[in-house]
């Protein structure tokens, strides 16, 4: 990868003129400077390094020679001489963008990706044509931003990728990855924008577009969820999690038989599994048959016992049923796994009230009535982090 890098710079010096914007090149040394990025390009490294010393022996701190005879050294695969020479060229000629680029992408071939960033960042500043730079500097930033995932700091990541996206716009890997992690940070907004973009890029792409009907989900848009959803299962039809989300959403537009069907095929195709029993119940619970709901939700616990939702969802059947004391071991467990969600503590509440155990009825109706208003305010506030800009370009003016 990080060759690949140097070779695209090599390429680079090949098609790009000499800059005379630091300080005036005389002809004569136009000339030879031309002739040795065209020997450099060619191969010809004795020929480069005839002219590039000829030209330095009049005008030591030339730094179009001294970038030049840089290359010629990580082509003879001396790089702490090119490392030298690169670094005088950024001393004495700090605007000078191809010296900033060398030096970088010297410093990623070497490992040392942390001190490459600010080389090529200050570099596509200065030129943001520099493919090769945004490249190399792209590939930097999705590393870190994986370690950062890695190492447990998403919020890392997801700036580390923000930035990476301002760099490679049209890159689908770069889109798709931000719009995992601002869909793993709740920042459903990003992350819709994000899966479009992929899906711009990269049309049909089963995973985007499954991942934008979560996002979707979670902001309540069921409807275009549920076109992605069903999407979604034309590419891929034998996948369980792809009929079972469609089923969601038509629960939630509530169509229940359609959702029933689709949760019925998620079953048939993975029958070990525990959401879609989970969500079957959850629909004979709104149609009043809490025996069936009640065997589909010891189906789901069956298979993962310490299963929150569906813990709280057979309590609340116990509840209707009138089985109070099946209902409150159950809330209970569902309360232990996860004190959360609301509705946990809304019908154990109710439960401790029928029991009259009238203090911790009043407990849990207070922490229900709590987490109701946090949630209300959590869906209030939408949060969303800024698109990135282009790369500032020399003399460019700063955003206002």
């Amino acid at each position: 990868m990080v060759n690949r890098f140097l070779c695209l710079a090599i390429f680079w010096l090949s098609i790009s003129p000499i800059s005379t914007a630091q300080a005036p090149v005389p002809s004569s040394h136009r000339s030879r400077l031309q002739d040795a990025a065209q020997a450099i390009s060619n191969g010809n490294l004795q020929q480069a390094e005839h002219e590039l010393q000829s030209v330095l022996r009049s005008t030591p701190d030339e730094f179009h020679a001294l970038d030049l005879l840089g290359v010629v050294r990580i082509l003879q695969h001396q790089d702490p001489e090119a490392e030298e020479l690169f670094s005088r060229v950024v001393r004495s000629a700090p605007d000078f963008a191809p010296g900033r680029a060398h030096l970088g992408l010297l410093y990623l071939q070497t490992g040392r990706s942390e001190e490459a960033v600010p080389q090529l960042r200050e570099a596509l500043r200065l030129d943001s044509t520099r493919t090769d730079v945004a490249g190399a500097l792209v590939h930097i930033l999705q590393d870190q931003s994986q370690t950062a995932a890695e190492g447990g700091d998403p919020e890392k990541a997801l700036t580390l990728l923000n930035e990476a996206r301002g760099y490679a716009p049209d890159d689908a890997d770069v889109q798709f990855a931000f719009g995992m992690l601002a869909l793993r940070l709740s920042l459903q907004q990003n992350a819709i924008e994000a899966f479009q973009k992929t899906l711009q890029l990269r049309k049909n792409d089963p995973l985007a577009i499954y991942n934008l009907g979560a996002a979707l989900m979670r902001l309540s848009q069921f409807d275009d969820a549920r076109r992605q959803f069903a999407e979604y299962v034309k590419l891929r039809p034998a996948d369980p999690s792809g009929h079972c989300a469609l089923g969601m959403t038509l629960a939630a537009l509530e169509l229940s038989q359609e959702a029933r069907t689709e949760f019925e095929r998620s079953i048939q195709l993975a029958p070990a599994q525990t959401e879609s029993y989970y969500r079957l119940g959850l629909l004979e619970v709104e149609s009043g048959d809490l025996e069936a709901a009640s065997k589909d939700l010891r189906h789901a616990l069956d298979r993962e016992p310490a299963y929150g939702p569906a813990l709280t969802a057979l309590g609340k059947v116990a509840f209707e049923q009138k089985l109070y004391s099946d209902a409150i071991p159950l809330l209970q467990q569902a309360i232990a796994k996860d004190s959360s969600p609301e509705e946990a503590h809304y019908y154990l509440g109710l439960t401790f009230a029928r029991t009259g155990q009238q203090q911790e009825s009043e407990e849990h109706l207070a922490i229900a009535v709590r987490l109701e208003h946090e949630e209300a305010e959590r869906r209030r506030i939408v949060f969303r982090i800024p698109d990135p800009g282009p790369p500032e370009t020399q003399g460019a003016s700063s955003p206002k």
